[in-house]
This record gives structure tokens, sequence and C-alpha cells, in this order.
């Protein structure tokens, strides 16, 4: 039995993304156990030239949800980008869930072959579905969610590879 595009793709980024709130609700309470001003984790960064944790939260959340629509041939919602706090980017997460949740594995599946064009001001992309899905979307979901994991371990939050993979 073959793997489907729906199968390899919907139920991970959910499971994921699950994962990263469930993180970012111990970033929160990490903040609020020890009087942290949670801007220090908010605004934290690996390096100067990286997006801070916010930044990666939305980048995990726009790469799905765009991979979603764009081989689901259907229109992508459009979030503002304007969270500031642990709530918000909760939120946003949960609002990404229900809409993969919205999409039926018929919108996805047999898109393996179908055209996928990202274009960028500095640079145009162009796969075939499963490329993308494989060689785009799955990757950029885990580096940014690893990114947001690491910004918070980094700075003392209680978290280890088990609240990664969420007891997978």
């Amino acid at each position: 039995m073959s793997l489907s595009m729906y199968s390899a793709f919907i139920p991970v980024a959910i499971h994921t993304l699950n994962n990263l709130a469930a993180i970012l609700a111990k970033g929160a309470a990490h903040c609020e156990a020890r009087k942290i001003d949670p801007n220090a984790f908010l605004t934290a960064r690996i390096y100067p030239d990286m997006f801070p944790l916010i930044r990666q939260v939305q980048i995990a959340s726009d790469t799905v949800k765009g991979g979603a629509a764009r081989l689901a041939g259907i229109d992508m919602p459009k979030y503002e980008d304007n969270e500031t706090t642990f709530a918000e980017l909760q939120a946003r997460l949960d609002k990404t869930v229900a809409f993969l949740k919205t999409i039926q594995p018929a919108q996805i599946d047999g898109k393996e072959d179908a055209d996928i064009v990202l274009s960028f001001p500095s640079r145009t992309f162009e796969f075939k579905g499963q490329a993308y899905l494989t060689g785009w979307v799955l990757p950029n979901l885990y580096f940014h969610t690893t990114t947001a994991y690491n910004l918070l371990r980094h700075g003392g939050v209680e978290i280890g590879k088990a609240d990664f993979l969420g007891g997978a």
C-alpha cells in the first residue's frame, strides 16, 4: 500500500502544529512561573540574521496553510501576521489546524504531478506537487518548528524531544 499525499501531509501538519502549540504553552507557563517578560522569548533569535520566535511560528503556519491550499487548488487563508503574545500565536495555530481539517483527501491525493509555482521578490520556484510537499512544505514546517523549540529550550523552558514529537 502506498502513502497518499493527504496522509503524508495533513495529519502530519496537524500533529506538528498541535505539538508546537503545546510547546508554546509551556513557554508561556515558564514565563509566568518565573516572572519573565514573555517578550524575552517572543523576540528571541538564535542569531541576529534569523527571525525571532514569533516569526518562526508564523512561517510554520503559513507554510502548511499555503501548501494545503496550493495542493488543493483553493484560496489560501490570509492572516495579518500581527501576533505579539503566546496566546495570539496559539490562536493562529488553532486557526491553521481548523483550516487543515477542512481539507479532504480527494483535494490533495493525485496531485503528485500538479504544477506549483512560488514567486518571491528575488526568485521563483517551480515544483511538481509531490516534490513541493516533500522538498519544500514538510522541511520548512520542521525547520521553523524546530527553531521555535530551540529558542524556548535555550531559554530554559523544560521541554524535550517527547514534547516535539508529541508522543508519536
